[in-house]
């Protein structure tokens, strides 16, 4: 007579005979069933991306309070604006101290290749208390190098003219491109930071934001921050890929293991799908541009003068730099910042529009339209 011990050991026999023989048989089964797939489970078993998790309520700061934090980052917003700017920029400086910074404090740097005018600092001053610099770009740093040829750089925006490019025959925007690409960070009124808060003219700020970015920064080891994605024009940048892989293939160590090509590339990095985060918002570690990666990244691709001979944009150079030398979990989407830069608005969705009191109209919003990537930075997590 069997017990019921007996019947137990018996039919746990049968099943471990099963899986063996459907291992064997069948590799589909096999593969779906292997202890290196069943550990992958275990080990993400909520695989998604890291702006899903809520910031932790320790983060905020209670709505309306003007008091100190108890601690804070070291970071600064930075503006790189001219005198002409003024009512462009006093618009989005008045709207991040009344949805963040007054209960915050956080300085501001202000950036331009011309002194900015006694009238400039006497208005911007007016907005704010907290500390206020203002800064001289050296020409070095901003103007076309001599080494350009100017006859190549000249037919190049004669080109991109006749093909209609929107600053294609620009050469002051390509001189912001390159400073944003690799100079904005060597400013000596920024050496004393380590996190920026890029803004510029123009821009709303849809939301209160009663949490620190920086501190998250900060405390999860973040190096990038970006609340819009979408695709760069094609004419703008036909050879930047192959000099970046021409880069990868000249410093492999360089490269991140866990990094983020997959957001850049559709193949594996052998072409550019030409996605990129919209540089106009930026929270990001200066210290990540100032080290050695990066830098030497930069450095190479400013040889090859594409900044001038075509019109490559500091978003992509940004963008490809942030993922290809930072680990994918090091890029973050501030899905709780309602912002926009036209013509493209991200408006925070269901609790995040609520707690933040956005004003933006949740349907407009441009997070998984047609022409926006942040499907693909998405996908990095799963």
């Amino acid at each position: 007579m069997m017990t019921p011990m007996r019947y137990i050991l018996l039919v746990l026999g049968m099943i471990i005979s099963l899986h063996y023989i459907m291992s064997f048989s069948h590799e589909g089964y096999g593969n779906m069933t292997s202890i290196t797939r069943l550990t992958e489970k275990l080990a993400k078993p909520n695989a998604e991306p890291p702006y899903r998790t809520p910031v932790p309520e320790d983060y905020y700061k209670p709505t309306g309070s003007p008091s100190s934090p108890d601690r804070k980052a070291n970071a600064t917003f930075v503006m790189l604006v001219r005198n002409s700017d003024l009512t462009g920029i006093m618009s989005s400086m008045r709207q991040l101290e009344d949805r963040f910074n007054r209960k915050f404090n956080y300085p501001y740097v202000f950036l331009n290749e011309q002194p900015f005018s006694d009238d400039f600092k006497k208005h911007i001053t007016a907005l704010t208390d907290a500390p206020v610099e203002f800064g001289l770009i050296p020409a070095e740093d901003w103007y076309q190098p001599d080494w350009i040829d100017e006859d190549r750089a000249t037919k190049a925006r004669e080109d991109m003219v006749r093909e209609n490019v929107i600053y294609g025959g620009s050469v002051p925007y390509r001189n912001m491109c390159r400073f944003n690409s690799g100079f904005f960070y060597k400013q000596e009124l920024l050496q004393k930071y380590k996190y920026y808060w890029r803004v510029e003219p123009d821009v709303k700020f849809f939301c209160d934001l009663d949490y620190d970015p920086f501190l998250v920064m900060q405390d999860e080891k973040k190096v990038y921050g970006f609340t819009v994605s979408l695709f760069e024009y094609p004419t703008t940048i036909p050879t930047l890929w192959n000099s970046v892989k021409e880069f990868i293939n000249s410093n492999p160590t360089l490269v991140s293991p866990d990094n983020a090509m997959a957001f850049l590339s559709d193949d594996g990095g052998e072409s550019y799908n030409r996605c990129h985060f919209w540089s106009n918002f930026e929270i990001g570690d200066l210290d990540f541009w100032r080290d050695v990666p990066y830098s030497k990244f930069f450095d190479f691709l400013d040889e090859k003068g594409g900044f001038y001979y075509e019109r490559w944009g500091d978003a992509p150079v940004h963008s490809i730099g942030a993922a290809l030398f930072a680990r994918k979990d090091q890029i973050h989407f501030f899905n709780d910042i309602g912002y926009r830069h036209e013509p493209f608005q991200h408006c925070p969705q269901g609790d995040a529009n609520s707690r933040g009191r956005c004003w933006c109209d949740p349907t407009q919003n441009f997070d998984y339209e047609w022409y926006s990537c942040l499907n693909k930075y998405d996908k990095l997590f799963s």
